[in-house]
């Protein structure tokens, strides 16, 4: 594998913005979404770009697949975690500084872009089980991965997975994902292509959805300007249209989370869009599992940072013991 250490700059920002939300807004290339070193590694999933920082035991954080999607979804678990642990935090294939090109993009693809982050991390700490945080869709590939190589991982957290709403258990084991059929090609046909994309990224449909996944207004002004910036880049539109004709999402994913046996620490919101979590009942009754819920949107750490970080430090400190005791 080939890796390159890259310069940071400072462009973290908290909920009622800063001096460094000028910044990401001012930019016209794409800035850092975090204050950390970047580097690149070119593996299974091609170039891919991540952040690392801090000193200790290894955590690896996984951001969503979303139109906008970007490590700043991660920011303030990493910038709390590194005072404990040595963090990384990919950009996915097809989002931030990774390779953005028109390919394919599968749950395969993120599935290995998650193993070639642990090839990394072991480059560093041998063969050391890794603690592992995902958000949303970003859950199904954490999972894949930790599935597949379950001794490469000491604990799992999964940051409002998706997966356990009324409609996600219900696809046919012939089908490998939800993908609705004919829609991708809809979305790519070059006539309207460009155009479909700059509408879905303005900047009043970014606020849009920010909307719908805090359930308010309230939602974080630097996590907005960063999706802004993000998505006016080359190649943006690439994998966001993927996700948006379900091409990304696994079709298996019950049988998927179903089958981890390792400690998994799942977080629920209460508000927004992405609430409903009314088939996670049989996780909650896994004795490996710790179901825990948040009277938030779908980012609980960034609407009561405190709260998501105790929890999670907890589970850490005891599931985290008995994995490796």
């Amino acid at each position: 594998m080939v890796y390159f250490t890259l310069g940071a700059a400072r462009v973290h920002t908290g909920r009622q913005g800063g001096s460094n939300l000028s910044e990401i807004e001012g930019a016209r290339g794409l800035v850092p979404a975090l204050d950390a070193p970047r580097r690149e590694v070119d593996g299974r999933a091609g170039r891919l770009s991540f952040y690392v920082g801090g000193s200790g035991a290894p955590l690896l954080l996984v951001h969503s697949i979303n139109a906008a999607g970007s490590a700043y979804e991660i920011r303030p678990v990493f910038e709390e975690m590194v005072k404990t642990h040595q963090v990384y935090a990919a950009d996915l294939p097809g989002f931030g500084f990774s390779d953005r090109s028109d390919r394919e993009y599968t749950p395969r693809l993120y599935t290995d872009a998650v193993h070639d982050m642990l090839d990394r991390i072991a480059e560093n700490h041998g063969a050391a089980p890794v603690d592992a945080l995902a958000i949303s869709l970003g859950s199904e590939f954490l999972a894949r991965a930790a599935a597949e190589e379950p001794d490469r991982f000491r604990t799992l957290a999964l940051v409002s997975p998706t997966g356990f709403s009324t409609r996600s258990g219900h696809f046919g084991r012939k089908r490998k994902t939800r993908e609705v059929p004919g829609l991708y090609a809809f979305f790519t046909f070059p006539l309207w292509s460009d155009a479909i994309f700059r509408a879905l990224t303005s900047k009043k449909s970014i606020g849009f959805f920010l909307r719908k996944t805090f359930g308010s207004d309230d939602y974080d002004r630097g996590l907005f300007a960063y999706d802004y910036l993000t998505t006016h880049q080359l190649g943006a539109k690439n994998a966001p249209y993927a996700f948006v004709s379900g091409k990304l999402f696994s079709a298996d994913v019950r049988d998927l989370y179903g089958r981890l046996t390792l400690p998994v620490w799942m977080t629920c919101a209460t508000k927004g869009d992405f609430a409903d979590f009314s088939e996670a009942d049989w996780a909650r009754a896994r004795p490996n599992w710790t179901v825990e819920t948040f009277e938030t949107g779908a980012l609980p750490h960034f609407e009561r940072p405190a709260a998501f970080l105790a929890g999670y430090r907890g589970f850490l400190r005891d599931k985290g013991a008995t994995a490796t005791g």
